[in-house]
């Protein structure tokens, strides 16, 4: 998920935490691919760092097309006015045509002014100067973009930062449709938690389809169950849609379908080593309820030992596909709806 061994979660939850309880940096540089994380740390440090009655003489915001870096320098030097302290803000400071040489302020900046620098979708050079200083008198975010198959962990890994709890099927469902925009999660789980029963801990499939606007119907999970019954018209109708979908990607489909089948060939070879075993045991080695042991039963029925290697050796290969290897011309709806031909034709 980041770029380097930096954990971007953890990191800024802390510096959410400091915000709150009013310990600041002098100098903050947000940036990466995804706006998420810089936007609540930016937004926190705006909502705690003054009080309301101060904001007027003592927050600057401004905007990196409308500024250059000596007017954004000015601004930061300046004393603050009856307050402790004073916040300038930058924000798309990408835009700026002078933005390396703020690091002339960074290299020294005063204890009495906040300065936040926020990039949107794009990062400071590591190899120039105000990364480097910056890493050095204050505190750099640099937000890498999460990948497709990542989002039904960092799903869950929300809800729980929330007291919330989330079935997998339903964090891959919100997943297929949010894409990897972590905003709309944030978003659209606001939303769902006004219309659901107050004191609502564990969040439902169903409640994803009612309240986010979008059936299971037509998912990957769906996807996988019309491929375990060997359903072609079913299963190629559900790839085209879910195809269709303007956040499509197709790392999402073939993690969940890699997981799927590897699935199946584990279950294949706990019923050759234990024909007899009885169904709560069956479904506790495969982690899912008795109530889908059905599906899985037809899955091994269609899919054995030999086919079932053959999906996963097939949904490799698309997978790196779609992350741009050796794709030709074919768009990712193409691929998709080509591998489920593929694994139906096995």
């Amino acid at each position: 998920m980041a770029k380097s061994s930096v954990d971007i979660n953890a990191l800024c939850n802390k510096l959410v935490e400091d915000a709150r309880n009013g310990i600041f940096k002098p100098v903050y540089l947000l940036m990466g691919d995804e706006a998420y994380y810089p936007d609540l740390v930016c937004n926190t440090i705006i909502d705690n760092c003054l009080q309301d009655y101060e904001k007027d003489f003592n927050e600057t915001i401004c905007y990196g097309a409308d500024v250059d870096a000596d007017a954004v320098i000015t601004a930061a030097r300046r004393f603050p006015m009856m307050a402790e302290r004073q916040l300038v803000v930058v924000k798309d400071a990408q835009q700026m045509k002078s933005l390396e040489d703020l690091a002339i302020y960074c290299a020294n900046p005063l204890d009495s002014t906040i300065l936040m620098i926020l990039m949107k979708g794009a990062s400071a050079d590591k190899r120039k100067t105000l990364n480097k200083t910056v890493q050095k008198t204050g505190i750099v975010v640099d937000s890498p973009a999460i990948r497709d198959y990542e989002m039904q962990r960092w799903i869950v890994s929300y809800m729980n930062s929330r007291g919330l709890s989330i079935a997998q099927d339903a964090a891959l469902l919100f997943a297929e449709s949010a894409g990897t925009d972590l905003s709309r999660i944030v978003v659209e789980t606001d939303k769902m938690l006004k219309n659901l029963p107050e004191g609502t801990t564990n969040i439902t499939l169903a409640d994803i389809e009612k309240n986010v606007g979008v059936s299971r119907q037509f998912s990957v999970f769906e996807l996988t169950k019309a491929l375990s019954e060997h359903n072609a018209a079913k299963s190629l109708r559900i790839a085209t849609y879910i195809g269709s979908a303007p956040r499509f990607a197709m790392p999402m489909a073939t993690s969940t379908l890699f997981s799927h089948f590897n699935r199946i060939l584990k279950y294949e070879a706990f019923l050759m080593n234990n024909p007899r075993a009885a169904n709560d045991e069956k479904a506790r080695v495969l982690g899912i309820s008795p109530f889908f042991l059905r599906e899985y039963d037809l899955a091994v029925a269609n899919y054995p030992v030999k086919k079932s290697i053959m999906a996963i050796s097939l949904i490799t290969q698309y997978d790196f596909k779609g992350k741009g290897g050796d794709a030709g011309e074919a768009s990712q709806a193409q691929l998709l709806t080509e591998l489920v031909a593929k694994l139906l034709a096995l």
